[in-house]
């Protein structure tokens, strides 16, 4: 088998002729790219100081941050292919890139639409790290915000994840959006009873709870005249956190209560009124027995 040295000698040294020529390019080329590192890291410093001074939360600074530093050094990277390999057509890749990002988006498409879901809620701050959120069956504290999902902590201590294209596209309740939280609640009183001084004595109740606040300002409805009370809603305003709105609608009931006690106020229980009716008398009348007393097993007796 005859074996063609010569040919093989010429092309290895056409293939060092070509990196020795290409050489230089390769270094420009190096010196380019690690020049846009460089660049991509101050622009990112900036988008990141910018982002705070203009009011964006941190997570959303940081994001603006990332994806500004990753588009400089993917232009970067173009330029640098372009110096290398002078033939490189930068529009081809990126056309390229179009043709197989169609068919990443169908495999990867609710991926796609976390991201940029999270992307906007950075962006539009609906809520934030902190707030107390409710979403479908869930509530409870947003304590991180990433761009495929929002992690909450429940007030039982568990940890939910919950996709942010749900979050952005579904209704969601920001408990603590506000500086304070109303909270409500009905008192039966009895029909017998003073409803004005009711009312006045549930007012003196709020106006001297801790933790009920005094702008805005609590009061007293009637709201109802129900089967067996005089329905009076108590409202008052808190700070929204839910602990915090329990606690005080712990107090604000208990003192209630026992203030309308004192005053002798009655809170009435549900009375129900029973008719009988003719049939039913004539009925336990063929059931007495010949002593006249009621026979419970009328069956028995027909025997």
């Amino acid at each position: 088998m005859d074996v063609n040295i010569s040919a093989a000698i010429t092309k290895i040294n056409e293939m060092i002729n070509g990196f020795i020529a290409a050489l230089p390019n390769v270094v420009i080329a190096a010196i380019v790219l690690v020049l846009f590192l460089f660049i991509a890291t101050w622009v990112k410093k900036i988008i990141n100081q910018v982002g705070r001074r203009s009011g964006l939360s941190h997570s959303a600074s940081l994001l603006m941050g990332r994806l500004s530093r990753w588009l400089v050094i993917f232009f970067g990277a173009l330029v640098a292919l372009s110096i290398v390999i002078p033939s490189f057509n930068p529009g081809q890749l990126i056309q390229l890139l179009g043709i197989s990002s169609i068919a990443i988006g169908f495999a990867f498409r609710d991926i796609a639409q976390n991201f940029l879901a999270g992307i906007l809620i950075l962006l539009t701050r609906p809520f934030k790290i902190g707030d107390q959120i409710v979403f479908g069956d869930y509530e409870g504290t947003v304590t991180e915000i990433e761009t495929r999902a929002t992690i909450i902590k429940t007030y039982d201590g568990r940890r939910v994840v919950i996709p942010n294209a749900e979050l952005f596209t579904d209704s969601v309740t920001v408990n603590t959006a506000h500086q304070c939280r109303r909270s409500e609640y009905d008192v039966g009183i009895g029909y017998e009873d003073d409803i004005e001084k009711a009312r006045q004595i549930m007012l003196d109740v709020l106006h001297n709870t801790d933790g009920v606040l005094s702008n805005p300002a609590p009061d007293i409805l009637t709201v109802a005249l129900d089967a067996s009370s005089v329905n009076l809603r108590a409202r008052w305003w808190t700070k929204p956190q839910k602990a915090e709105v329990l606690a005080v609608q712990d107090r604000v009931i208990s003192t209630i209560k026992q203030k309308l006690d004192e005053n002798e106020i009655n809170i009435p229980f549900p009375i129900r009124t029973v008719f009988f009716h003719d049939e039913t008398v004539k009925l336990k009348e063929a059931n007495k027995d010949s002593n006249g007393r009621y026979n419970t097993r009328p069956e028995l007796s027909a025997n």
